[in-house]
Formats: C-alpha cells, sequence, structure tokens
C-alpha cells in the first residue's frame, strides 16, 4: 500500500498533463517576443498607408485634389480589411492550387484565439499580411490621381485586391509555384511593388495624361506634407521589411539595417545626380530617391549584407531616376506621382539583385547564402521568371479591370470636374479655406 500511495501524485500529474496538453501546447509553442514584435510591425505597416503614404501622396498633387487622395487612401484601407477577411487571406495563404489559394479560410473560418500561424497567433499574421493589402492597392492611387472617379477607384481596388494581389501573393508567399521554384523576394518586390507600379502604368496608359500634362508644370502643392509622409514611410518600412522575418531574431535586425541603408544610398543619389545635372538638388528628388531606395531593397532585405544593401540603393538612386526622366520626357506617359518608375522598377530591379547579392561567395558584397544547389546563375533565372510572370499577369488582368469598369461606370471625370478639382466634384469638400 505505502509503495502504491508514492505512485499517486505521478498519476495525478499523467492526469492533469492529458487534460491540459492543448492549452499547455499553445502556451509553449506561442512566442511572446515575436508576437510582441509582429504587433508592433503591423502598426507600423498600417502607419504607412494612414497617415503615411496618405499625406506624401496628398502634398504632391494640386491643392485641388488633395482630399481626394487622402480619401482614397482612407477608403482603401476600409475596403482592403474587409475584403482581406471575406476572401483575400484565405485565397492567398489556404490550401489550393499552385495559382491561388481556395475558400477554406473565407471569412477566416477556424480561426480563433489558440490559432496559430509558426510562433505567434494567426489573428497576428492574419493582420499583418492585412497592412500589405491594404498598402499595395493604395499605392496605385499615383498612376491615375487627380482624374479617375471615386466610384471607378472603389470597384478597380476591390476586384484588383482579389484578382491579382491575392494570388501573387499565393504564388510567392503561400506555397504556389514561385515559392516552388525558389523565388527570392523576402517582403515584396514582385507581391507588392511590381503589382502596383504595373497596375500604376496601365491606369496611366489607360485613362490618359492630366489636362495639362507636357504643356504646364503641374507641381506639388505642399512639399511639406509630403516630406512628413515620407519621413513616416521611412519609419513604418522597418515593419514591412524586417517585420517580413516574422519574429525578433537576426533576420529582422539585419532587415531593418539593410532597409535604413538602401534608403539613405537612394535619397542621396538620387540627390547627386540632380544637383550634377540641374545645378541643385531638390527636396522632391531626396525624398523620391529615399522611396525607390525603400523599394529596391523590400524582396532583398533578408537576404543581404550591409555592402550589398549600398550597392541595391545607388542602383535604385541611379536607375530609377533616369526611368522616371523617360517616363515623363521621352515616353510622355503621365504616371502622375511616379509610381512605376519608383516601386514599378525598383521592385524589378530589387527582385533580380537579390539573386546576386543574396550569394555568400561575394567578399563584402556577400548575403545570407542561396539555397543548397543553387547558384548565382540558376537563381537569377528564378528571378526572372518570376519578375516576368508578375508583370505580365498584372498588366494583364489590370488592363482588363479598367476596360470592363470603364464600360460600366466609365473610370474618368468629365473635363470640367478636371478643371474644378476632384476635391468639390468628387466629395463636395475642399481641403483649404482660402
Amino acid at each position: 500500500m505505502k509503495n502504491k500511495g508514492n505512485w499517486r501524485p505521478l498519476r495525478i500529474a499523467v492526469l492533469l498533463a492529458t487534460i491540459f496538453a492543448p492549452q499547455w501546447g499553445f502556451a509553449q509553442s506561442l512566442d511572446t517576443g515575436n508576437t510582441a514584435w509582429m504587433l508592433t510591425s503591423t502598426a507600423l505597416v498600417l502607419f504607412m498607408t494612414l497617415p503615411g503614404l496618405a499625406l506624401f501622396y496628398g502634398g504632391l498633387v494640386r491643392s485641388k485634389n488633395v482630399l481626394s487622395v487622402l480619401m482614397q487612401c482612407f477608403s482603401i484601407t476600409c475596403l482592403a480589411s474587409l475584403l482581406w477577411v471575406v476572401a483575400g487571406y484565405s485565397l492567398a495563404f489556404s490550401e489550393g492550387t499552385a495559382f491561388v489559394g481556395g475558400l477554406s479560410k473565407a471569412f477566416l473560418a477556424g480561426v480563433g484565439e489558440d490559432s496559430v500561424s509558426g510562433d505567434i497567433p494567426e489573428t497576428v499574421f492574419i493582420m499583418f499580411q492585412m497592412t500589405f493589402a491594404i498598402i499595395t492597392p493604395a499605392l496605385i492611387i499615383g498612376g491615375f490621381a487627380e482624374r479617375i472617379k471615386f466610384s471607378a477607384v472603389m470597384v478597380f481596388s476591390a476586384l484588383w485586391l482579389l484578382l491579382v494581389y491575392a494570388p501573387v501573393t499565393h504564388w510567392v508567399w503561400g506555397g504556389g509555384w514561385l515559392a516552388e521554384m525558389g523565388l527570392l523576394d523576402f517582403a515584396g518586390g514582385t507581391v507588392v511593388h511590381i503589382t502596383a507600379g504595373v497596375a500604376a502604368l496601365v491606369a496611366a496608359l489607360v485613362l490618359g495624361k492630366r489636362q495639362g500634362f507636357g504643356q504646364m508644370a503641374l507641381p506639388p502643392h505642399n512639399l511639406t506634407m509630403t516630406f512628413i509622409g515620407a519621413g513616416m514611410l521611412w519609419v513604418g518600412w522597418f515593419g514591412f521589411n524586417a517585420g517580413s522575418a516574422l519574429g525578433a531574431n537576426g533576420d529582422a535586425g539585419m532587415a531593418m539595417l539593410v532597409t535604413h541603408l538602401s534608403a539613405a544610398t537612394g535619397c542621396l543619389t538620387w540627390s547627386a545626380i540632380e544637383w550634377k545635372r540641374f545645378g541643385k538638388p531638390s527636396a522632391l528628388g531626396a525624398v523620391t530617391g529615399m522611396v525607390a531606395g525603400l523599394g529596391t531593397i523590400t524582396p532583398a532585405s533578408g537576404y543581404v549584407g550591409p555592402a550589398g544593401a549600398m550597392v541595391i540603393g545607388l542602383s535604385a538612386g541611379i536607375v530609377c531616376f533616369y526611368i522616371t526622366l523617360a517616363m515623363k520626357q521621352v515616353w510622355k506617359i503621365d504616371d502622375s506621382l511616379d509610381v512605376f518608375p519608383v516601386h514599378g522598377v525598383g521592385g524589378i530591379l530589387g527582385t533580380f539583385l537579390a539573386g546576386i547579392f543574396a550569394s555568400s561567395e561575394l567578399g563584402v558584397f556577400s548575403g545570407q547564402g542561396l539555397a543548397e544547389g543553387m547558384t548565382i546563375a540558376s537563381q537569377l533565372k528564378v528571378q526572372l521568371i518570376g519578375i516576368g510572370a508578375t508583370f505580365a499577369y498584372t498588366a494583364i488582368i489590370s488592363y482588363g479591370l479598367f476596360v470592363l469598369i470603364d464600360k460600366l461606370i466609365g473610370l474618368r471625370v468629365s473635363a470640367d470636374e478636371e478643371a474644378q478639382g476632384l476635391d468639390i466634384t468628387c466629395h463636395n469638400e475642399v481641403g483649404y479655406d482660402l
């Protein structure tokens, strides 16, 4: 009896472990440090759109259109949030085909407080990815600013998120065909920047030029506002890139460092070119170069080292500057706020360069190393396939959506409404009481 009594505490412990194993398993698999960082990163990425991108874009348009841009950013944030829950997250991250996920998690079915994604709550992962789904269609605003109907913006953004953004996200981050090939896109060179840039280019071509484009100056109305927004974007981008490590770890730390270095290099490079070419560096050029550096480092941020990041920032400043000039002066394309030459070209350039500077065999320019069995040449082949597929798919679907919406409700405001300004004609308000 004495020996039997000695085993009683052990039996009780086994019984309690059996009863509470699910709860204990959740507690042990959840990393509170990583969760805290991801909550912070999520807030930072949302901060990029509201108020960062809204102020950045709002300052770049003329005063009669400032509210329209702010309203578009704000409304897309709300619309994309709901669509992400209804179907976007499921299409991007649930099991499906190599090209798109299924609808098993529509309306976040099966997601609760105890659901985990890796070692963070799935709700946090969903919210983090939602902020990417918000800012991507918001970036496209720059391609059609000052001349599009508000209703057309909302319909296009809704359809585009479900038909372009969600499938491409599945290709790259949801276990789709580009993920299987080994595409390197740490934080959104293809998923965010190429898709947004190409859609903005298509928008500019379909809608046509603003009144007076190429015949008169269409200057930003408030560069102070743009500078404030640019600063917010720079800070928020740490959540964008370092948060994509999905944990508070060395990958996040390196992603944050290389993001900052590329932004700084891009800014100074753009300014230096302007100084040499035009005699003075402009404030607009400085912030544009900074954003080019940020967009270009994004796909490479989890794979490259500091020296490689500075080369990427230098490349962004040079390439994006000359493509921006060519868009306006040579090709006469009115991508109003330079979305394609900065984000689209930056995303293409950064995705390509990730295949080079991720290599661990470049001396001081080495990165974290390519996957086993991959060489720079084989990785660049994958990168080019990813770039080409994303570009082509986005262009085709975006063009189809613009044509469809134009037939159904019309895309462009009337000439009189454009001359008066979208603030008053679309929203019956003005940004400034002068």
